[in-house]
Protein backbone atom coordinates (compact mmCIF):
# COMPACT_ATOMS: atom_id res chain seq x y z
CA UNK A 1 0.00 0.00 0.00
CA UNK A 2 2.23 2.69 -0.84
CA UNK A 3 1.75 2.56 1.01
CA UNK A 4 2.76 5.25 -1.61
CA UNK A 5 4.09 6.32 0.90
CA UNK A 6 7.62 5.02 0.16
CA UNK A 7 9.09 6.12 -2.72
CA UNK A 8 8.34 3.04 -5.24
CA UNK A 9 11.63 1.40 -6.51
CA UNK A 10 11.16 0.18 -10.87
CA UNK A 11 12.73 -2.74 -10.35
CA UNK A 12 10.37 -5.07 -7.99
CA UNK A 13 9.67 -9.02 -8.82
CA UNK A 14 6.14 -7.92 -8.18
CA UNK A 15 6.69 -7.26 -4.45
CA UNK A 16 3.09 -6.61 -4.13
CA UNK A 17 2.43 -10.08 -4.23
CA UNK A 18 2.68 -10.51 -0.35
CA UNK A 19 0.11 -7.93 0.41
CA UNK A 20 -2.74 -6.11 -0.99
CA UNK A 21 -1.10 -3.04 -0.60
CA UNK A 22 1.89 -1.70 0.20
CA UNK A 23 2.51 2.55 0.84
CA UNK A 24 4.15 3.68 -2.34
CA UNK A 25 5.41 6.73 -4.18
CA UNK A 26 4.74 5.73 -7.75
CA UNK A 27 6.10 3.30 -10.01
CA UNK A 28 6.12 2.64 -13.72
CA UNK A 29 5.89 0.18 -16.71
CA UNK A 30 6.58 0.06 -19.88
CA UNK A 31 5.03 1.58 -23.27
CA UNK A 32 6.97 -0.05 -26.64
CA UNK A 33 10.41 -1.18 -25.85
CA UNK A 34 13.27 -1.31 -28.76
CA UNK A 35 14.86 -4.56 -27.61
CA UNK A 36 13.88 -7.85 -26.94
CA UNK A 37 15.76 -10.42 -24.57
CA UNK A 38 17.24 -13.73 -25.36
CA UNK A 39 16.11 -16.09 -23.31
CA UNK A 40 19.44 -17.46 -21.91
CA UNK A 41 20.28 -19.68 -19.16
CA UNK A 42 23.48 -18.63 -16.34
CA UNK A 43 25.49 -20.20 -14.18
CA UNK A 44 26.81 -23.02 -16.00
CA UNK A 45 30.87 -23.41 -15.03
CA UNK A 46 33.21 -24.41 -18.12
CA UNK A 47 36.00 -26.65 -18.40
CA UNK A 48 37.26 -24.78 -21.00
CA UNK A 49 38.29 -20.99 -21.27
CA UNK A 50 34.98 -19.92 -22.96
CA UNK A 51 35.04 -17.32 -25.82
CA UNK A 52 34.32 -14.07 -25.75
CA UNK A 53 30.52 -12.56 -25.16
CA UNK A 54 29.16 -11.73 -28.70
CA UNK A 55 29.63 -7.67 -28.54
CA UNK A 56 25.68 -6.95 -29.71
CA UNK A 57 23.92 -9.85 -27.72
CA UNK A 58 23.20 -10.69 -23.90
CA UNK A 59 25.96 -10.48 -22.16
CA UNK A 60 27.13 -10.34 -18.02
CA UNK A 61 28.18 -7.54 -16.59
CA UNK A 62 27.46 -3.97 -15.74
CA UNK A 63 25.17 -2.34 -13.15
CA UNK A 64 21.67 -0.47 -12.85
CA UNK A 65 21.42 2.71 -10.53
CA UNK A 66 18.22 3.32 -9.84
CA UNK A 67 16.88 6.59 -7.80
CA UNK A 68 13.59 6.48 -5.46
CA UNK A 69 12.73 9.36 -3.07
CA UNK A 70 12.42 6.78 -0.21
CA UNK A 71 14.89 4.42 1.91
CA UNK A 72 14.05 1.11 2.87
CA UNK A 73 13.09 0.29 6.82
CA UNK A 74 13.75 -3.05 7.13
CA UNK A 75 14.91 -5.88 4.54
CA UNK A 76 12.99 -8.64 6.40
CA UNK A 77 10.07 -7.77 4.24
CA UNK A 78 7.15 -9.20 6.69
CA UNK A 79 8.22 -6.56 8.93
CA UNK A 80 7.67 -3.62 6.69
CA UNK A 81 4.91 -2.08 4.89
CA UNK A 82 6.84 -0.32 2.65
CA UNK A 83 7.03 -0.59 -1.38
CA UNK A 84 10.94 0.37 -1.14
CA UNK A 85 11.82 -2.67 1.38
CA UNK A 86 9.83 -5.25 -0.52
CA UNK A 87 11.25 -3.92 -3.58
CA UNK A 88 14.87 -4.61 -2.49
CA UNK A 89 13.36 -7.84 -0.61
CA UNK A 90 11.94 -9.09 -3.79
CA UNK A 91 15.40 -9.20 -5.37
CA UNK A 92 17.07 -10.78 -2.25
CA UNK A 93 14.08 -13.90 -1.40
CA UNK A 94 11.69 -15.89 -2.99
CA UNK A 95 7.93 -17.18 -2.16
CA UNK A 96 7.14 -20.63 -2.94
CA UNK A 97 5.03 -19.12 -6.09
CA UNK A 98 4.65 -15.84 -8.16
CA UNK A 99 3.05 -14.38 -10.67
CA UNK A 100 4.40 -14.43 -14.34
CA UNK A 101 4.45 -12.07 -16.85
CA UNK A 102 0.84 -12.68 -17.72
CA UNK A 103 -0.41 -13.36 -14.53
CA UNK A 104 -0.67 -16.49 -14.01
CA UNK A 105 0.61 -18.47 -10.83
CA UNK A 106 3.48 -20.11 -11.21
CA UNK A 107 6.16 -21.98 -9.24
CA UNK A 108 9.06 -19.77 -7.70
CA UNK A 109 10.60 -21.86 -4.99
CA UNK A 110 8.04 -24.43 -5.47
CA UNK A 111 8.64 -26.66 -8.43
CA UNK A 112 5.12 -28.33 -8.73
CA UNK A 113 2.17 -28.20 -5.88
CA UNK A 114 -1.07 -29.79 -5.59
CA UNK A 115 -4.80 -29.00 -3.83
CA UNK A 116 -6.72 -31.67 -2.63
CA UNK A 117 -10.25 -32.69 -3.31
CA UNK A 118 -11.65 -30.64 -0.92
CA UNK A 119 -10.10 -27.70 -1.73
CA UNK A 120 -8.73 -27.20 2.11
CA UNK A 121 -4.96 -28.47 1.37
CA UNK A 122 -2.04 -27.78 -0.63
CA UNK A 123 1.06 -29.75 -0.60
CA UNK A 124 4.47 -28.23 -2.19
CA UNK A 125 7.00 -30.09 -3.81
CA UNK A 126 10.31 -27.63 -3.94
CA UNK A 127 12.74 -27.33 -6.04
CA UNK A 128 16.33 -29.08 -5.02
CA UNK A 129 19.42 -27.80 -5.01
CA UNK A 130 18.38 -24.49 -4.16
CA UNK A 131 20.83 -22.85 -1.35
CA UNK A 132 20.69 -19.57 0.57
CA UNK A 133 23.14 -17.30 0.16
CA UNK A 134 25.76 -18.43 2.37
CA UNK A 135 25.80 -21.73 1.19
CA UNK A 136 23.35 -23.40 3.10
CA UNK A 137 20.64 -25.57 1.49
CA UNK A 138 17.10 -24.70 1.60
CA UNK A 139 14.51 -27.31 3.07
CA UNK A 140 10.83 -27.40 4.14
CA UNK A 141 11.55 -26.57 7.56
CA UNK A 142 12.45 -23.02 6.05
CA UNK A 143 8.96 -22.44 5.48
CA UNK A 144 7.60 -24.27 8.38
CA UNK A 145 9.61 -21.78 9.48
CA UNK A 146 8.65 -18.83 8.24
CA UNK A 147 4.66 -19.92 8.86
CA UNK A 148 5.73 -19.91 12.58
CA UNK A 149 7.06 -16.51 12.75
CA UNK A 150 4.28 -15.12 10.73
CA UNK A 151 1.64 -16.68 13.26
CA UNK A 152 3.76 -15.62 16.44
CA UNK A 153 1.63 -12.95 18.15
CA UNK A 154 5.14 -11.54 18.96
CA UNK A 155 5.90 -10.89 15.73
CA UNK A 156 5.12 -7.24 14.63
CA UNK A 157 3.30 -7.92 11.25
CA UNK A 158 0.72 -6.78 9.44
CA UNK A 159 0.45 -9.78 7.04
CA UNK A 160 -0.46 -12.67 9.54
CA UNK A 161 -4.06 -12.93 8.42
CA UNK A 162 -3.47 -15.07 5.44
CA UNK A 163 -1.64 -17.13 7.72
CA UNK A 164 -3.98 -17.39 10.27
CA UNK A 165 -6.47 -19.07 8.28
CA UNK A 166 -4.08 -22.27 8.68
CA UNK A 167 -5.65 -24.87 10.70
CA UNK A 168 -2.34 -27.17 10.53
CA UNK A 169 0.99 -27.07 8.52
CA UNK A 170 3.14 -30.21 8.23
CA UNK A 171 7.07 -31.00 6.83
CA UNK A 172 6.39 -34.30 5.04
CA UNK A 173 10.02 -34.72 4.03
CA UNK A 174 13.11 -31.93 3.38
CA UNK A 175 11.41 -30.73 0.23
CA UNK A 176 7.75 -31.41 0.81
CA UNK A 177 5.98 -28.97 2.63
CA UNK A 178 2.00 -29.24 3.37
CA UNK A 179 -0.54 -27.29 4.61
CA UNK A 180 -4.40 -27.58 5.34
CA UNK A 181 -7.07 -24.77 5.98
CA UNK A 182 -9.88 -24.55 8.21
CA UNK A 183 -12.52 -23.11 5.65
CA UNK A 184 -11.84 -22.47 2.14
CA UNK A 185 -10.13 -19.70 1.33
CA UNK A 186 -9.39 -17.68 -1.94
CA UNK A 187 -6.30 -16.10 -1.15
CA UNK A 188 -4.84 -19.77 -0.08
CA UNK A 189 -2.08 -20.39 -3.29
CA UNK A 190 -1.06 -16.99 -3.99
CA UNK A 191 -0.22 -15.59 0.04
CA UNK A 192 2.73 -18.66 -0.96
CA UNK A 193 3.96 -15.73 -2.54
CA UNK A 194 5.42 -14.33 0.96
CA UNK A 195 9.54 -14.25 1.27
CA UNK A 196 10.76 -17.21 2.62
CA UNK A 197 12.63 -16.63 5.69
CA UNK A 198 15.85 -19.08 6.69
CA UNK A 199 15.66 -20.86 9.52
CA UNK A 200 19.22 -21.77 10.68
CA UNK A 201 19.82 -17.65 10.31
CA UNK A 202 16.85 -16.35 12.53
CA UNK A 203 15.32 -19.29 14.99
CA UNK A 204 16.10 -18.19 18.58
CA UNK A 205 16.11 -14.77 17.18
CA UNK A 206 14.00 -11.54 18.00
CA UNK A 207 13.09 -10.84 14.79
CA UNK A 208 13.19 -6.89 15.51
CA UNK A 209 16.82 -7.40 16.78
CA UNK A 210 18.11 -9.06 14.21
CA UNK A 211 21.27 -8.21 12.22
CA UNK A 212 19.47 -9.40 9.21
CA UNK A 213 16.74 -6.68 9.10
CA UNK A 214 20.00 -4.84 7.92
CA UNK A 215 22.45 -7.64 6.15
CA UNK A 216 19.62 -10.07 4.45
CA UNK A 217 20.47 -13.54 3.79
CA UNK A 218 17.72 -15.00 0.53
CA UNK A 219 17.52 -17.29 -1.83
CA UNK A 220 17.12 -14.72 -4.30
CA UNK A 221 18.90 -13.42 -7.39
CA UNK A 222 20.43 -10.96 -6.34
CA UNK A 223 23.10 -11.22 -2.82
CA UNK A 224 23.51 -8.19 -0.10
CA UNK A 225 26.30 -5.68 -0.48
CA UNK A 226 25.86 -3.22 2.11
CA UNK A 227 23.49 -0.42 2.97
CA UNK A 228 24.69 3.21 3.86
CA UNK A 229 20.85 4.79 5.40
CA UNK A 230 19.80 7.62 3.36
CA UNK A 231 22.33 6.87 0.96
CA UNK A 232 22.04 3.72 -1.25
CA UNK A 233 21.61 -0.14 -1.25
CA UNK A 234 23.99 -2.38 -3.12
CA UNK A 235 23.04 -5.91 -4.00
CA UNK A 236 25.43 -8.01 -6.58
CA UNK A 237 24.47 -10.87 -8.82
CA UNK A 238 23.57 -14.50 -7.30
CA UNK A 239 25.77 -16.70 -9.36
CA UNK A 240 24.26 -19.67 -8.32
CA UNK A 241 20.68 -18.86 -8.72
CA UNK A 242 18.14 -21.41 -9.65
CA UNK A 243 16.58 -19.34 -12.64
CA UNK A 244 20.19 -19.10 -14.02
CA UNK A 245 22.47 -15.92 -13.42
CA UNK A 246 21.14 -12.37 -13.78
CA UNK A 247 23.27 -10.39 -16.71
CA UNK A 248 23.33 -7.39 -14.50
CA UNK A 249 26.14 -7.87 -12.58
CA UNK A 250 25.20 -5.42 -9.87
CA UNK A 251 22.03 -3.26 -8.38
CA UNK A 252 22.38 0.00 -6.49
CA UNK A 253 19.45 1.28 -5.03
CA UNK A 254 19.74 5.37 -4.40
CA UNK A 255 18.14 7.22 -1.86
CA UNK A 256 17.46 11.06 -3.35
CA UNK A 257 14.48 12.58 -1.35
CA UNK A 258 13.63 15.03 -3.77
CA UNK A 259 12.39 14.19 -7.49
CA UNK A 260 13.59 17.59 -9.13
CA UNK A 261 17.01 16.29 -7.42
CA UNK A 262 16.83 13.32 -8.91
CA UNK A 263 15.85 14.22 -12.62
CA UNK A 264 19.18 16.13 -12.66
CA UNK A 265 21.42 12.81 -11.51
CA UNK A 266 19.52 11.10 -14.56
CA UNK A 267 20.51 13.98 -16.63
CA UNK A 268 24.00 14.21 -15.48
CA UNK A 269 24.43 10.54 -16.26
CA UNK A 270 24.46 8.89 -12.68
CA UNK A 271 21.40 7.23 -12.38
CA UNK A 272 19.97 4.71 -15.02
CA UNK A 273 16.97 4.50 -13.96
CA UNK A 274 13.79 6.42 -11.79
CA UNK A 275 10.36 6.90 -11.68
CA UNK A 276 9.18 10.51 -13.25
CA UNK A 277 6.99 12.95 -12.43
CA UNK A 278 3.95 13.79 -14.66
CA UNK A 279 5.58 16.65 -15.76
CA UNK A 280 9.48 15.17 -16.03
CA UNK A 281 7.50 12.89 -18.08
CA UNK A 282 5.25 14.60 -20.34
CA UNK A 283 7.47 18.04 -20.83
CA UNK A 284 10.75 17.27 -19.50
CA UNK A 285 12.18 14.01 -21.17
CA UNK A 286 11.06 15.05 -24.75
CA UNK A 287 13.85 16.88 -26.26
CA UNK A 288 16.09 14.65 -28.52
CA UNK A 289 19.15 14.54 -26.29
CA UNK A 290 17.23 12.85 -23.82
CA UNK A 291 15.28 10.29 -25.82
CA UNK A 292 18.33 9.28 -27.88
CA UNK A 293 19.79 8.13 -24.41
CA UNK A 294 16.42 6.58 -22.46
CA UNK A 295 13.56 5.14 -23.04
CA UNK A 296 10.32 6.05 -21.26
CA UNK A 297 7.61 3.97 -20.42
CA UNK A 298 3.92 4.64 -19.13
CA UNK A 299 1.18 2.55 -17.90
CA UNK A 300 -2.11 2.71 -15.67
CA UNK A 301 -0.45 1.68 -12.37
CA UNK A 302 -2.35 -0.70 -10.04
CA UNK A 303 -1.92 2.16 -7.71
CA UNK A 304 -4.19 4.76 -6.63
CA UNK A 305 -3.84 8.33 -4.60
CA UNK A 306 -6.42 9.01 -2.04
CA UNK A 307 -6.91 11.62 1.08
CA UNK A 308 -7.39 10.07 4.24
CA UNK A 309 -9.11 11.19 7.52
CA UNK A 310 -8.50 9.85 10.74
CA UNK A 311 -11.43 9.07 12.16
CA UNK A 312 -10.44 8.99 15.66
CA UNK A 313 -10.82 12.62 15.14
CA UNK A 314 -14.11 13.90 15.93
CA UNK A 315 -14.12 16.55 13.12
CA UNK A 316 -14.43 13.30 10.77
CA UNK A 317 -16.76 10.89 12.51
CA UNK A 318 -19.59 12.33 10.48
CA UNK A 319 -19.99 11.16 7.14
CA UNK A 320 -21.64 14.30 5.49
CA UNK A 321 -18.47 16.16 6.12
CA UNK A 322 -16.65 13.29 4.77
CA UNK A 323 -18.60 13.83 1.59
CA UNK A 324 -18.93 17.27 1.55
CA UNK A 325 -14.66 17.80 1.46
CA UNK A 326 -15.19 14.99 -1.76
CA UNK A 327 -17.70 17.22 -3.37
CA UNK A 328 -15.34 20.36 -2.70
CA UNK A 329 -12.50 18.70 -4.47
CA UNK A 330 -12.28 18.64 -8.03
CA UNK A 331 -11.19 15.18 -9.20
CA UNK A 332 -10.69 16.68 -12.42
CA UNK A 333 -8.79 18.89 -11.67
CA UNK A 334 -6.26 17.19 -10.15
CA UNK A 335 -5.97 14.73 -12.95
CA UNK A 336 -5.45 17.57 -15.22
CA UNK A 337 -3.28 19.94 -13.06
CA UNK A 338 -1.26 17.40 -11.09
CA UNK A 339 -1.19 14.35 -13.74
CA UNK A 340 -1.33 16.21 -16.38
CA UNK A 341 -3.81 13.72 -18.17
CA UNK A 342 -1.45 10.76 -17.36
CA UNK A 343 -4.01 9.22 -14.89
CA UNK A 344 -7.82 8.34 -14.46
CA UNK A 345 -10.66 9.01 -11.63
CA UNK A 346 -10.95 6.57 -8.59
CA UNK A 347 -13.71 5.46 -6.77
CA UNK A 348 -12.55 2.85 -4.61
CA UNK A 349 -9.50 0.74 -3.93
CA UNK A 350 -9.85 -1.45 -7.31
CA UNK A 351 -8.45 -0.31 -10.48
CA UNK A 352 -11.01 0.71 -13.15
CA UNK A 353 -10.50 -2.35 -15.68
CA UNK A 354 -10.10 -5.20 -13.26
CA UNK A 355 -12.97 -8.02 -13.03
CA UNK A 356 -13.37 -6.90 -9.27
CA UNK A 357 -14.19 -3.19 -9.81
CA UNK A 358 -17.51 -1.61 -9.29
CA UNK A 359 -18.57 1.00 -11.68
CA UNK A 360 -21.73 1.97 -10.75
CA UNK A 361 -20.80 3.13 -7.20
CA UNK A 362 -21.59 6.54 -5.73
CA UNK A 363 -19.50 9.49 -6.91
CA UNK A 364 -18.71 12.96 -6.25
CA UNK A 365 -18.44 15.18 -8.92
CA UNK A 366 -16.82 19.09 -8.30
CA UNK A 367 -20.38 20.47 -6.67
CA UNK A 368 -19.09 23.28 -3.67
CA UNK A 369 -23.05 24.02 -3.15
CA UNK A 370 -23.19 20.32 -2.19
CA UNK A 371 -20.54 20.49 -0.25
CA UNK A 372 -21.64 23.70 1.81
CA UNK A 373 -25.24 22.00 2.41
CA UNK A 374 -23.88 19.11 3.87
CA UNK A 375 -21.54 21.14 6.07
CA UNK A 376 -24.78 22.99 7.09
CA UNK A 377 -26.26 20.46 8.34
CA UNK A 378 -23.45 18.77 9.71
CA UNK A 379 -23.51 21.63 11.99
CA UNK A 380 -20.92 23.91 10.54
CA UNK A 381 -21.31 27.61 9.98
CA UNK A 382 -19.55 31.10 10.13
CA UNK A 383 -21.06 32.98 12.89
CA UNK A 384 -18.24 35.53 13.12
CA UNK A 385 -18.22 36.23 9.30
CA UNK A 386 -14.13 35.57 8.66
CA UNK A 387 -14.82 33.19 6.02
CA UNK A 388 -14.13 30.09 8.07
CA UNK A 389 -17.11 27.94 9.10
CA UNK A 390 -17.03 27.25 12.79
CA UNK A 391 -18.52 24.83 15.49
CA UNK A 392 -18.86 25.31 19.02
CA UNK A 393 -16.53 28.15 18.83
CA UNK A 394 -14.18 26.40 17.06
CA UNK A 395 -12.83 26.57 13.38
CA UNK A 396 -13.21 23.85 11.02
CA UNK A 397 -9.40 23.68 10.60
CA UNK A 398 -6.49 20.85 10.03
CA UNK A 399 -3.37 19.67 8.58
CA UNK A 400 -3.15 17.52 5.86
CA UNK A 401 0.13 15.76 6.18
CA UNK A 402 1.97 13.94 3.18
CA UNK A 403 6.06 12.58 2.91
CA UNK A 404 8.92 14.50 1.34
CA UNK A 405 9.77 14.01 -2.20
CA UNK A 406 6.80 13.66 -4.37
CA UNK A 407 6.00 16.37 -6.14
CA UNK A 408 2.55 14.95 -6.98
CA UNK A 409 1.01 14.37 -3.89
CA UNK A 410 2.29 18.17 -2.81
CA UNK A 411 0.56 19.67 -5.53
CA UNK A 412 -2.64 17.10 -4.74
CA UNK A 413 -2.57 18.58 -1.38
CA UNK A 414 -2.35 22.05 -2.45
CA UNK A 415 -5.26 22.13 -4.41
CA UNK A 416 -6.90 20.49 -2.09
CA UNK A 417 -6.12 23.19 0.40
CA UNK A 418 -7.35 26.04 -2.24
CA UNK A 419 -11.10 24.06 -2.96
CA UNK A 420 -11.48 23.43 0.42
CA UNK A 421 -10.90 27.31 1.33
CA UNK A 422 -13.68 28.22 -0.59
CA UNK A 423 -16.48 26.70 0.94
CA UNK A 424 -14.85 27.35 4.18
CA UNK A 425 -12.47 25.06 5.49
CA UNK A 426 -9.09 26.18 6.52
CA UNK A 427 -6.21 23.28 5.78
CA UNK A 428 -2.11 23.54 6.54
CA UNK A 429 0.02 21.37 4.51
CA UNK A 430 2.62 19.60 6.31
CA UNK A 431 5.43 17.49 4.76
CA UNK A 432 7.69 14.91 6.38
CA UNK A 433 10.72 12.90 5.60
CA UNK A 434 9.44 9.21 4.57
CA UNK A 435 10.67 7.19 7.68
CA UNK A 436 9.39 9.63 9.94
CA UNK A 437 5.77 10.18 8.33
CA UNK A 438 5.88 5.97 8.94
CA UNK A 439 7.28 5.79 12.38
CA UNK A 440 6.65 8.87 14.23
CA UNK A 441 2.69 9.77 12.25
CA UNK A 442 1.16 6.66 10.44
CA UNK A 443 2.42 4.18 12.99
CA UNK A 444 1.16 6.39 16.11
CA UNK A 445 -1.79 7.67 14.74
CA UNK A 446 -0.38 11.29 14.91
CA UNK A 447 -2.14 12.90 11.85
CA UNK A 448 -5.67 14.62 11.15
CA UNK A 449 -5.76 13.48 7.02
CA UNK A 450 -2.73 12.39 4.47
CA UNK A 451 -2.97 12.50 0.93
CA UNK A 452 -1.42 8.88 0.10
CA UNK A 453 -1.34 6.04 -2.38
CA UNK A 454 -1.84 2.43 -2.17
CA UNK A 455 -0.17 -0.02 -4.61
CA UNK A 456 -2.79 -2.84 -4.86
CA UNK A 457 -2.40 -6.25 -5.42
CA UNK A 458 -4.19 -8.94 -7.80
CA UNK A 459 -6.62 -10.40 -5.81
CA UNK A 460 -9.23 -8.30 -4.46
CA UNK A 461 -9.30 -9.20 -0.65
CA UNK A 462 -8.90 -6.19 1.31
CA UNK A 463 -9.38 -7.49 4.39
CA UNK A 464 -5.74 -6.09 5.79
CA UNK A 465 -6.43 -2.96 4.69
CA UNK A 466 -9.83 -2.31 5.63
CA UNK A 467 -11.28 -5.29 8.07
CA UNK A 468 -11.74 -3.28 11.87
CA UNK A 469 -9.60 -6.07 13.29
CA UNK A 470 -7.12 -4.41 11.12
CA UNK A 471 -6.31 -0.78 13.37
CA UNK A 472 -4.09 -2.14 15.92
CA UNK A 473 -0.26 -0.47 16.47
CA UNK A 474 1.48 -1.08 13.01
CA UNK A 475 -1.45 -2.53 10.92
CA UNK A 476 -3.02 -1.47 8.17
CA UNK A 477 -6.20 0.26 8.67
CA UNK A 478 -4.44 3.24 10.29
CA UNK A 479 -7.11 5.56 9.37
CA UNK A 480 -9.11 3.71 12.29
CA UNK A 481 -12.48 2.58 9.82
CA UNK A 482 -14.80 0.37 11.26
CA UNK A 483 -17.86 -0.99 9.78
CA UNK A 484 -19.67 -4.36 10.66
CA UNK A 485 -21.12 -4.81 7.21
CA UNK A 486 -17.56 -4.46 5.67
CA UNK A 487 -16.33 -6.51 7.85
CA UNK A 488 -18.94 -9.40 6.85
CA UNK A 489 -18.55 -8.20 2.95
CA UNK A 490 -14.76 -8.96 3.26
CA UNK A 491 -14.97 -11.89 5.46
CA UNK A 492 -17.09 -13.55 2.89
CA UNK A 493 -15.58 -12.54 -0.28
CA UNK A 494 -12.50 -14.62 0.80
CA UNK A 495 -14.13 -17.66 1.94
CA UNK A 496 -15.31 -18.81 -1.92
CA UNK A 497 -13.56 -19.89 -4.52
CA UNK A 498 -16.54 -18.62 -7.07
CA UNK A 499 -15.47 -15.25 -8.86
CA UNK A 500 -19.49 -14.43 -9.60
CA UNK A 501 -19.95 -15.32 -5.88
CA UNK A 502 -16.86 -12.74 -5.10
CA UNK A 503 -17.62 -10.02 -7.40
CA UNK A 504 -20.85 -10.00 -5.47
CA UNK A 505 -19.46 -9.30 -2.45
CA UNK A 506 -17.04 -6.91 -3.34
CA UNK A 507 -19.43 -4.75 -5.61
CA UNK A 508 -21.12 -4.03 -2.13
CA UNK A 509 -18.13 -3.70 -0.61
CA UNK A 510 -17.14 -1.10 -2.73
CA UNK A 511 -20.65 0.58 -2.74
CA UNK A 512 -20.55 1.44 0.81
CA UNK A 513 -16.71 2.75 0.92
CA UNK A 514 -18.32 5.37 -1.89
CA UNK A 515 -21.42 6.15 0.96
CA UNK A 516 -19.20 6.04 3.53
CA UNK A 517 -16.36 8.04 2.09
CA UNK A 518 -13.36 7.29 4.86
CA UNK A 519 -11.26 7.98 1.79
CA UNK A 520 -11.79 10.32 -0.84
CA UNK A 521 -10.06 8.10 -4.07
CA UNK A 522 -8.50 10.47 -5.77
CA UNK A 523 -7.14 9.23 -9.02
CA UNK A 524 -5.35 6.27 -10.57
CA UNK A 525 -1.80 7.98 -11.91
CA UNK A 526 -0.04 6.19 -14.29
CA UNK A 527 3.29 4.62 -13.67
CA UNK A 528 6.02 6.61 -15.35
CA UNK A 529 9.57 4.65 -15.92
CA UNK A 530 12.45 5.97 -17.92
CA UNK A 531 15.52 3.34 -18.35
CA UNK A 532 19.20 4.03 -20.16
CA UNK A 533 18.71 3.00 -23.41
CA UNK A 534 21.73 0.75 -23.18
CA UNK A 535 19.90 -1.75 -21.04
CA UNK A 536 18.27 -4.31 -23.38
CA UNK A 537 15.67 -6.95 -22.27
CA UNK A 538 13.15 -5.28 -21.02
CA UNK A 539 10.02 -6.85 -22.34
CA UNK A 540 6.31 -4.96 -20.76
CA UNK A 541 3.63 -7.08 -20.17
CA UNK A 542 0.48 -7.37 -17.92
CA UNK A 543 2.96 -7.97 -15.42
CA UNK A 544 4.46 -4.98 -15.50
CA UNK A 545 7.88 -3.76 -16.37
CA UNK A 546 10.71 -5.96 -14.33
CA UNK A 547 8.66 -9.15 -13.85
CA UNK A 548 12.25 -10.62 -15.83
CA UNK A 549 14.72 -7.91 -14.23
CA UNK A 550 17.20 -11.02 -14.09
CA UNK A 551 17.24 -11.22 -18.29
CA UNK A 552 18.03 -7.30 -18.60
CA UNK A 553 21.13 -6.85 -19.92
CA UNK A 554 23.67 -4.54 -21.64
CA UNK A 555 25.65 -5.68 -24.67
CA UNK A 556 29.45 -5.64 -24.03
CA UNK A 557 30.39 -2.93 -26.16
CA UNK A 558 27.77 -0.81 -24.43
CA UNK A 559 28.73 -1.31 -20.87
CA UNK A 560 29.90 1.47 -18.97
CA UNK A 561 31.21 -0.14 -15.97
CA UNK A 562 33.42 -2.80 -18.21
CA UNK A 563 35.42 -3.30 -14.25
CA UNK A 564 31.92 -5.16 -13.25
CA UNK A 565 31.91 -8.80 -14.84
CA UNK A 566 31.28 -11.89 -12.67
Amino acid sequence: MVPPASACSGVTRLAWLLVAFLWLAGCGRAEVPEARAQREGGGHKATAPAPAPPLRGPAYGDALIEGSIGDASNLIPILAADSASHNIGGLIYNGLVKYDRDLNIVGDLAESWQVSPDGLALTFRLRQGVRWHDGHPLTAEDVHFTYRVLVDRKTPTAYAEDFLQVAKAEVLDPHTFRVRYRQPYAKALISWAVSILPRHRLEGQDLTKTPLARRPVGTGPYRFVEWKTGEKIVLEANPDYFEGRPFLYRYVYRIIPDQATMFLELKARSLDMMGLTPLQYARQTTRPELQARFRRYRYAAFAYTYLGYNLRHPRFRDRRVRQAISYAIDQQELIQGVLLGLGQPATGPYRPGTWAYNPHVQRYPHDPERARALLREAGWRDTDGDGILDRDGRPFAFTILTNQGNESRAKTAELIQWRLRKVGIAVKIRTVEWAAFVNEFLDKRRFEAVVLGWRTGQDPDLYNVWHSSKTGPKQLNFIGFRHPEVDRLLEQGRRTLDRTERKRSYDAFQAILAEEQPYTFLDVPDALTIVHGRVRGIEPAPAGLTYNFIRWYVPRDEQLYAALVP
